[in-house]
């Protein structure tokens, strides 16, 4: 039961813990068509990629690279001109057939390098063998790292210490900016992954070494997206209260990924904390439900569900956690807690200075419509990963 309300929670909610992090130990460097590591090292220092826009020389490192957000930033990178590593847990899984079709175009021009962010003397050795062979220091490390789930464990596992790890290896390595892609919902935290983000926040912004950027965004265009296939296959649009409780304003990875690349380079930037947002007025979850239905066209069918669902989950499993001391039913309440969150918490920037981007979730629905969307359990229950069947039907519709 629970299972199926967080579910639902995190797919019509605004969650912000959807980022892969990098965990698997060995250095190694490649493109995704390149056989021997060292080489490709080497062509990639010595070669014009990134010559663009006048960043060639600059080295970017993009940590948690394979994320949804991750893999944006190491396109935006190279195309605005950076020398880009990507660092990702498993090398294998952006390499594969299936990888290729996921992650190929993402992460062309860049160099993937498998390291593991968790292990703070190989990521300093790995960040000493980048700036060692650019003939140069590291320009910018930029964190796309976030915990999956947000409990406990993970949060302070990764939100915390991995990208403490990336923070100080950087440091060692006199990398002169940090860019951090945080989360918008730290500015009211009751959630365990919240307090993780803040405690790095913290470190971050109490050290001279590196001048720094935060990045905290409302929301994610795919974590507002996760009925897409629901209502499709009929299902009504699930909510919570009237539809009305909550209101956000996402921003789409592409955008969010050009504005975390120019804060490299942006002055205005620089050793700030910056709450990000899309284009769109506010946006209550009955408005983005309509807007789905539009998008399938379709006529609105809406399901609304009561809020004291979740408190009576909650406190029935937190009760369990306590008497058995059960890590299992803590960390179960803490899903819960975070399924509350966001159907209770505005994702909402309304300054014109904290609004960024030309994509609108109307628009996005309406891409998403024709193309469909890739499958990721925390924020979209039936989508299904690309295949080379409707990695060519895509390409079919949109030629």
């Amino acid at each position: 039961m629970l299972k199926a309300v967080v579910a639902i929670a995190v797919a019509l909610s605004p969650s912000s813990v959807c980022a892969f992090a990098p965990i698997n130990s060995g250095r190694s460097s490649s493109s995704l068509h390149m056989n021997n590591p060292f080489d490709q090292l080497q062509n990639f220092f010595s070669g014009d990629a990134g010559a663009g826009n006048g960043n060639g020389g600059k080295i970017a490192v993009v940590a948690g690279a394979s994320g949804y957000i991750g893999k944006s930033t190491v396109r935006e990178s190279v195309r605005q001109g950076y020398k880009t590593i990507a660092l990702v847990r498993d090398k294998s899984k952006v390499e594969s057939e299936e990888g290729q079709l996921m992650y190929g175009t993402f992460f062309e021009g860049a160099d993937i390098v498998e390291c593991d962010v968790c292990d703070p003397e190989k990521l300093t050795e790995t960040l000493k063998e980048i700036s060692s062979e650019a003939n140069g220091n590291i320009d910018a490390v930029i964190s796309c790292l976030a915990s999956r789930s947000g409990i406990k464990k993970d949060a302070y596992a990764i939100d915390y210490q991995a990208t403490l790890n990336c923070l100080e290896s950087g440091r060692a390595v006199n990398a002169r900016h940090f860019v951090l892609l945080s989360a918008y919902c730290v500015k009211n935290p009751w959630l365990q992954f919240q307090q993780a983000k803040l405690k790095f926040e913290e470190a971050l912004t109490s050290q001279n070494d590196m001048s720094y950027s935060i990045v905290r965004p409302t929301a994610f265009f795919k974590s507002v997206s996760g009925q897409l296939e629901v209502i499709q296959q009929g299902a009504p649009f699930v909510m919570f209260g009237d539809g009305e409780v909550t209101r956000c304003n996402p921003i789409s990875e592409a955008d969010l990924a050009t504005y975390l690349i120019d804060s490299i380079g942006d002055s205005s930037r620089k050793n700030k904390i910056i709450n990000l947002g899309g284009p769109d007025e506010p946006l209550t979850m009955k408005k983005q439900g309509e807007m789905l239905y539009s998008a399938v066209g379709k006529e609105p069918n809406f399901f609304y569900a009561p809020l004291w669902l979740f408190d009576t989950i909650i406190d029935s499993l937190q009760w369990v956690a306590d008497t058995l001391n059960s890590e299992k039913f803590e960390n179960a309440a803490e899903l819960g807690r975070i399924g509350k969150y966001y159907a209770v918490e505005d994702m909402l920037t309304t300054e014109p200075n904290e609004k960024f981007g030309t994509m609108t979730l109307q628009e996005h629905y309406d891409k998403i419509a024709v193309e469909g969307q890739e499958y990721d359990p925390y924020t979209t229950m039936f989508a299904k990963a690309p295949t080379k069947e409707s990695v060519a039907e895509k390409e079919k519709v949109e030629a």
